[in-house]
């Protein structure tokens, strides 16, 4: 089982790769892991600071991704930091709401609280790499990453001290684990707002790489109305195993949306692969349009973006 779940927003280069992934995933057993668990962050939301402080303290996790960007964000990482005490991490996240004077001033205000790092605080490159030279918070680039070439023209523009890689949209684990090599930045690993089916994916990214400095953005099933399978990918002490996801019938039933928009979309990402993906990715079984078991409900409110209703493909 594989899943294909494409976001709205990504492009059709995007929604292929994505696609391909999904058939490597399919077609082929992931690589051989050298962990047999990931450690995860939770994420808090741009929530009220006490409920924030909550929220962390209730996780469990060693890291806390916390949400800024509004009129709160600063008080909501002091109110973290304030219930979690000192030996918990904390890294924020501005999903690129900052222009490179206010991301300046913000990290200045938030360095005492001795963040791991400040994901994609501006939007552009050109802006991070700006930012980087007025900070010394580690930068991490996420919005920036969606195709495989992106993590290289980060580290070209040196707009990044760090990559977070999502298997979906880069094309499966292998492209993943192949960009990761390349780009030669330490990498943390996040999810694309999958079910368990699609964030097996991402585990199996995490755990097949030769070094993982950083706790992994998979924790992420609880953004979503359900699941498909009986047996969640679900954290245990901040962890979640390496293993298979089997989907389960009569989830898959319970949330089945109607295909054929799903079919139409999977037939135009297969027609924007050419031939050479073939001999990128030896195994895969030939493109086609598998039987669509599409999950009714989807809600993001990690990232910008605002995704409810937006189901995704379990594909076999």
């Amino acid at each position: 089982w594989a899943e294909w779940s494409p976001l709205p927003s990504w492009s059709r280069e995007e929604n292929a790769a994505a696609y391909l992934g999904a058939l490597e995933a399919a077609g082929l057993p992931f690589p051989e892991p050298v962990r047999g668990s990931v450690e995860i962050n939770t994420m808090v939301p741009r929530v009220p600071p006490g409920v924030a402080a909550r929220m962390a303290v209730i996780s469990g996790c060693a890291t806390v991704k916390v949400k800024v960007g509004d009129a709160d964000g600063e008080a909501r990482v002091r109110a973290v930091r304030e219930a979690v005490g000192p030996g918990v991490r904390i890294r924020v996240d501005a999903n690129g709401g900052w222009d490179v004077g206010q991301a300046a001033r913000m990290l200045q205000a938030l360095a005492p609280l001795r963040l791991e790092y400040a994901e994609q605080p501006c939007a552009t490159l050109p802006e991070l790499a700006e930012l980087r030279q007025l900070t010394d918070v580690p930068l991490a680039a996420d919005e920036s990453i969606r195709r495989a070439e992106d993590p290289l023209a980060v580290r070209a523009a040196g707009a990044a001290d760090i990559v977070v890689l999502k298997a979906q949209p880069l094309g499966g684990v292998r492209a993943a684990l192949a960009i990761a090599a390349a780009c030669e930045l330490p990498v943390v690993v996040s999810s694309a707002v999958e079910t368990s089916a699609g964030l097996a994916a991402g585990v199996a990214l995490a755990a097949a790489l030769p070094e993982l400095r950083y706790d992994c953005g998979l924790a992420t099933m609880s953004l979503l109305g359900g699941d498909v399978t009986a047996r969640p990918l679900a954290a245990s002490g901040g962890f979640l195993p390496v293993r298979a996801v089997e989907p389960d019938d009569e989830l898959l039933t319970r949330w089945a949306a109607d295909p054929e928009p799903w079919r139409a979309r999977i037939l135009a990402a297969a027609g924007h692969l050419d031939d050479s993906w073939l001999e990128l990715s030896p195994g895969v079984p030939e493109a086609g349009v598998p039987e669509a078991r599409v999950p009714e409900a989807r809600s993001q409110e990690a990232g910008a973006e605002q995704e409810t209703g937006m189901p995704g493909a379990a594909a076999r």
